[in-house]
């Protein structure tokens, strides 16, 4: 028993893991299993309707819109992946970056691009495995580090050294992981719905509830099955997610028109559209915690505060990882999905935010 207590303390770490990972392929099971008896639910009540997919081979009118700018593509030398994106506002000017998140793509920034572009570049840019973006098969290309990799080589590819950098929920995760590794490279952070990645790990292992509203994290990790979900019913779960009273847009918020929302059905329902997405979340639980955690940028958060996918006590307690000048904002009656929901609103703080002078935070 004494040997044993001696060598307990070198024991923690693999002790830890272990359970940790128990923890994660439990949920996984959990998840996978709810998710296999919804299925079943839906083919007793119909097979045919399940099964039904509608064709799409024409993309709907608003991804053409001329007011929200041109589409471009830019090729990355390293990885060679092709990345598509849409730009608004004159060559030179500072760069806006926007990035979006899951099920997002570029067009989820259509009100920033119209609205920025007087004094700004603005791109709006469709993430690896997203829309246009080429889509590599394998899931290890989905690393964070990959991601990360991602942003530096588009900017040093849009001929900038430096962007104010604009992300939406998995959008904001890649955000703050652009902001801690390359600081040198953001002018100024904007993050929407989406708390530091330190307190987002810590605060889902120590609160149930944010364990629940994080489950489709643990059921992505399970192979091919959640790319099928997602496209029954013709994708009616992608649709849930933005028009539901549960997850969607509130009913003071802009709401998505009967085009926008198709326009989220045609990019994701093309041959393999999904699996690059949610490939994304399939690394990240050997990705996290951080060991470099420090934000030292000016830094404005945008919460709604009935975000039905995170906790909004994580947004206060994201400040302590800013040692900069920071700002929380919450929204009382928005979503999840805050740059669509309240545009106007949230232009405004954006605008606001973006001309004031930040004093770094002792």
């Amino acid at each position: 028993m004494a040997g044993l207590r001696d060598r307990l303390p070198s024991l923690m770490p693999a002790i830890r893991s272990l359970l940790y990972w128990s923890l994660v392929y439990c949920y996984c099971g959990l998840c996978a299993s709810i998710h296999l008896l919804k299925l079943l639910w839906s083919i007793s009540k119909g097979p045919a309707q399940t099964f039904r997919r509608v064709a799409r081979e024409n993309p709907p009118a608003c991804l053409n819109d001329p007011s929200l700018g041109t589409h471009c593509y830019v090729r990355i030398k390293d990885s060679g992946l092709r990345f598509h994106y849409v730009a608004a506002g004159e060559r030179g000017k500072p760069l806006m970056l926007l990035l979006h998140g899951f099920p997002e793509f570029w067009y989820s920034w259509r009100h920033q691009l119209r609205e920025f572009k007087s004094e700004y570049r603005v791109v709006a840019l469709d993430l690896r495995g997203y829309g246009e973006t080429d889509a590599p098969v394998h899931q290890e290309n989905y690393k964070l580090d990959c991601l990360i990799t991602d942003i530096k080589d588009i900017l040093d590819s849009l001929g900038y050294s430096k962007c104010v950098l604009i992300g939406h929920d998995w959008g904001g995760m890649i955000a703050w992981l652009i902001s801690i590794c390359y600081p040198e490279m953001v002018i100024k952070l904007i993050v929407i719905n989406f708390p530091h990645p330190n307190v987002f790990t810590d605060y889902i292992l120590r609160h149930p509830a944010q364990l629940l509203k994080s489950s489709f994290y643990y059921f992505f990790q399970i192979p091919r099955f959640p790319e099928f979900m997602f496209s029954i019913n013709d994708f009616k779960a992608l649709k849930h997610l933005f028009t539901s009273q549960s997850t969607g847009i509130g009913r003071k918020g802009c709401r998505l028109t009967t085009e926008d929302l198709e326009a989220y059905v045609y990019v994701f329902s093309q041959p393999g559209a999904l699996s690059g997405p949610i490939n994304h979340y399939r690394n990240i639980f050997s990705c996290l915690p951080l060991k470099h955690h420090m934000v030292t940028t000016p830094t404005l958060l945008l919460w709604g505060e009935k975000d039905a996918f995170m906790e909004v006590e994580m947004a206060e307690v994201t400040k302590i990882y800013v040692k900069n000048y920071f700002r929380l904002t919450i929204l009382s009656e928005a979503s999840h999905w805050l740059q669509q929901d309240q545009p106007d609103i949230v232009n405004k703080l954006i605008w606001t935010f973006l001309k004031e002078e930040t004093r770094k935070r002792d």
